[in-house]
């Protein structure tokens, strides 16, 4: 079982930001704008997912999941205040959130179906975190021009996806899901959460009026397709979920626990599991 901790954030959310916050980038600002629509509607669905799950389990299991369970819930619930307070400011800037809605009618497809289904989703999903959470840590220039505050966030988020990325894996072992749902359900996930992230970033650049400038896609292809883009230098990394052998243990986390061990002045910690 892993050793999660819950972290509250110290950084102030309450003063606007600007629209174009990532150093004045029209396209990361709006991508990342996007992410944040998603999430907390996403954590949301995660939490019930895996509260659900549990009761699922035998008393023995109940007992083995019970500490990281409330770490992962805790974490989860506090990304989610987080990203609501950022989306606020998105919404004054007069961005409106198309993702959530079409989101939220995919969850209630899902809920009625046996609970092994919106784990599986669940673990997907967090598989996907977790390689952006790899790559966002590992390439600190692209919010290097944000404000501290934002930068903290993102890399503070990133770095509890890392930690908590086996959580929903485990549970949906433990429950004996059926490998080929935990398959079906990555394509499903890669469809949705790709489709869905490019029409919202889409949705922002038009609100940001940068939709058909020739530098906002420059910066995309940049941002995603370059050498080191987040799209062709993370393609490894999220195709190993399909290998027969595949645990989240095995994708290095060392990244994530250095940001966590070298920035404790910037969060306090609430609780912890043993």
């Amino acid at each position: 079982m892993s050793h999660l901790v819950v972290r509250q954030l110290l950084i102030d959310l309450e003063t606007p930001i600007a629209v174009r916050w990532n150093g004045g980038d029209a396209f990361t600002s709006a991508f990342m704008n996007a992410l944040s629509m998603s999430f907390p509607v996403g954590e949301q669905f995660f939490i019930d997912s895996l509260r659900h799950a549990q009761k699922e389990l035998s008393p023995e299991q109940q007992s083995q999941f019970a500490d990281e369970l409330k770490g992962f819930i805790g974490q989860e619930a506090t990304h989610r205040r987080l990203h609501q307070l950022f989306n606020l400011h998105l919404e004054n800037q007069g961005m409106v959130n198309h993702w959530a809605p079409r989101a939220l009618k995919r969850i209630a497809k899902v809920e009625p179906m046996n609970v092994r289904h919106a784990v599986a989703a669940t673990a997907a999903t967090e598989h996907f975190t977790a390689v952006l959470a790899q790559w966002l840590l590992s390439n600190p220039a692209f919010l290097a021009q944000a404000e501290p505050r934002l930068q903290t966030l993102w890399h503070w988020h990133a770095s509890e996806e890392s930690e908590h990325r086996c959580t929903a894996f485990d549970m949906y072992k433990a429950l004996n899901g059926n490998e080929q749902w935990r398959l079906q359900w990555m394509r499903l996930t890669t469809w949705y959460l790709l489709s869905d992230l490019l029409r919202q970033t889409v949705n922002n650049l038009w609100h940001d009026g940068s939709l058909f400038k020739f530098s906002t896609w420059r910066s995309a292809w940049v941002f995603l397709l370059a050498k080191q883009g987040l799209f062709r230098s993370s393609y490894a990394m999220w195709r190993r979920y399909f290998r027969p052998d595949f645990h989240p243990q095995q994708d290095d986390d060392s990244l994530s626990q250095a940001w966590l061990q070298n920035h404790e002045n910037a969060y306090a910690r609430v609780g912890s599991t043993t």
